[in-house]
């Protein structure tokens, strides 16, 4: 009689657990995360095409301007020198699943790396949802082929 009281608390409890893993694991697989990379525009393509060999499906890219460290120094852009106030880069974002976005940032680490000033950022944030406007899907099925 004790013996299977034991066992079926054993059970509940086993059982608990297994709910609570599972539940812990649908949470953390349905979170989503932004990637926002400041990067120096000749390093786009090569940066891209590693993207895509790891399965990045979509990403956005807009001209950017800007300074970090490097700030009262000049760097050589395109054979001129500019003043670095303000660096020509472009900014990558993508939006990612929380599976995928370490990965990522290791291949824009690797690929955009050139060991000079003015490398660039790497910036993650939680994202709280995203919304596909034509079908109107939303969460982790919408960021297959977002931005």
């Amino acid at each position: 009689h004790c013996k299977s009281f034991h066992s079926q608390l054993s059970l509940s409890a086993m059982l608990s657990l297994l709910f609570f893993s599972i539940n812990y694991f649908y949470e953390y697989v349905k979170k989503m995360k932004k990637i926002t990379a400041f990067i120096k525009p000749f390093k786009l393509y090569e940066v891209r095409k590693a993207l895509e060999d790891i399965g990045v499906q979509g990403m956005s890219v807009t001209e950017s301007r800007g300074y970090g460290r490097q700030k009262g120094q000049s760097e050589l852009y395109r054979g001129e020198e500019y003043d670095v106030s303000f660096l020509p880069k472009l900014r990558i974002e993508i939006a990612t699943t929380n599976q995928l976005y370490e990965k990522i940032i290791q291949v824009i680490m690797q690929t955009a790396r050139t060991g000079q000033i003015g490398d660039g950022k790497i910036l993650v944030s939680e994202l709280e949802e995203v919304y596909r406007i034509r079908t109107g899907e939303h969460g982790i099925d919408a960021v297959a082929e977002f931005i």
